[in-house]
């Protein structure tokens, strides 16, 4: 069997268990979490692990929990470069589990549990990984711990969340629901269940296992304690580079838009859960969301990090997606230009007296309105050229009349002139501060700008409702 995916394009409209938050880490800010457990551990050979995970780098090793008592003794859990999951004990002997099975969906959370009990007679019972809630059972690398080893994950060591401790091979992405039990080995239905009409995995209500001595739960709902331990242990871990604009609500109960990381080339970079853009490249370089919608009303902001003139924000049929051009030269590509407020659009289709320019800290809002085919930019919460997003009607040159029955993905491109480039999206969840705050009418995203009314973030209980 297959373990189905919590999709960018899927939705669950469900009443049951919400996770409210997820906690953003980026390799490049060395992000990750530590704690030393006691050293009078319920059982050192029994243990289980269990996280949700949203991926944003792909092809990089990739920890997300280790524990080592030196010599060689390391235990781990991880994704390899080639996107692999690989777990291993007591790396001199080499006990080792690898993955056949690649995992490289950026728009996907992930239920990754890792349950553990060295006590069983059989080897493949002393090792059992379930990703969304099936067994993992086939593996390139299949090598077990011997009966009754004492493993160096819950003991009294430095366990690190999302790091490695020799290679510095550091997560990059989201975590959500991160549990860890002390004596017991759980199977997936201890952490989550799969919905009745959709049967996609869904997270289920944890806080009343048992937990024992070194257990901990990581909601990561506390903004000024996001390594807080929610078990009743007290397990705080604490927190290395990470701050409060690293707390989102991008969750395995409600999964917003990203960037979509299987477009990126070599020369240009995603970063921060993959909602900033940096072209490192003196050419055009294209970006756009992992979600894309045919009917409803939806909305998001770029803000212009670092400047270059030639940027271009706007929406793209991600079917006419060239990484190598500029956003409107797609073919149904639209866009709203830096240098000199123009528009944009299908294959260089120009407005010259559209709006204001932009330029380094302007936010620039996309409402795209695939109800009525028009779409609608504001400069730092002004609608260009007189445009009423709710208005539903051709307007003045800020409506563009978009293709009816075809998918829409926002979207930007840039040019490096001598100074790479960088712009951050905010899909709701945004990189970046927020000095005021606005959901959608929904009450999801955090927006720096008004939503405008009827207008919604891209995430998927609203895709539930209205895409």
């Amino acid at each position: 069997m297959t373990a189905p995916l919590i999709l960018g394009t899927n939705s669950i409209k469900d009443e049951g268990y919400e996770v409210a938050n997820s906690l953003r880490f980026n390799d490049g800010d060395r992000d990750y979490l530590n704690k030393t457990l006691s050293s009078s551990p319920t059982n050192r050979r029994k243990f289980t692990f269990s996280t949700w995970v949203k991926r944003g780098e792909l092809g990089d090793y990739q920890t997300l929990i280790g524990a080592d008592v030196g010599s060689g003794l390391r235990d781990t859990i991880r994704f390899n470069n080639n996107d692999v999951i690989h777990i291993f004990f007591n790396e001199v002997s080499g006990a080792s589990l690898i993955t056949n099975r690649v995992f490289r969906d950026p728009s996907a959370w992930y239920n990754i549990i890792l349950a553990v009990d060295t006590t069983q007679g059989t080897a493949s019972n002393r090792i059992k990984l379930y990703v969304n809630g099936v067994q993992e059972t086939s593996f390139s690398t299949s090598n077990y711990p011997s009966q009754n080893y004492d493993t160096s994950m819950n003991y009294s060591v430095v366990h690190n969340i999302g790091k490695d401790f020799l290679y510095s091979e550091l997560f990059d992405g989201y975590m959500a629901e991160t549990v860890f039990i002390d004596g017991q080995q759980l199977d997936a239905t201890s952490f989550g269940e799969f919905d009745e009409d959709s049967n996609i995995w869904k997270p289920k209500d944890v806080s009343e296992l048992t937990f024992g001595n070194n257990g901990f739960y990581l909601d990561f709902e506390d903004s000024s304690a996001l390594g807080n331990d929610v078990s009743g242990n007290n397990n705080d871990f604490t927190v290395n580079n990470l701050t409060s604009i690293d707390q989102t609500t991008d969750t395995c109960t409600n999964n917003f838009a990203t960037l979509n990381a299987l477009h990126k080339v070599d020369d240009w970079s995603l970063a921060e859960g993959n909602l900033k853009f940096t072209n490192n490249s003196t050419g055009h370089r294209m970006t756009n969301s992992n979600i894309a919608v045919s009917q409803g009303k939806w909305y998001c902001e770029v803000k212009m990090t670092t400047e270059a003139q030639q940027t271009r924000v706007g929406v793209i049929d991600p079917d006419k997606f060239l990484y190598n051009t500029y956003i409107h030269n797609s073919g149904r590509g639209y866009a709203y230009k830096a240098d000199d407020g123009s528009t944009r659009f299908n294959n260089g289709t120009t407005d010259a007296n559209y709006g204001d320019t932009y330029t380094t800290g302007d936010i620039i809002g996309i409402a795209m309105d695939l109800d009525n085919h028009k779409l609608y930019f504001s400069k730092n919460g002004t609608f260009q050229d007189s445009g009423d997003p709710t208005s539903g009607a051709t307007g003045t040159g800020s409506a563009f009349d978009l293709a009816t029955g075809v998918f829409y993905s926002f979207g930007a491109s840039t040019q490096d002139q001598g100074t790479d480039p960088v712009i951050e999206f905010n899909f709701g969840n945004p990189p970046f501060s927020i000095s005021s705050g606005n959901s959608d009418g929904n009450g999801y995203g955090n927006f720096e700008y008004s939503v405008p009314s009827g207008y919604y973030a891209l995430n998927s209980k609203n895709l539930a409702e209205y895409g």
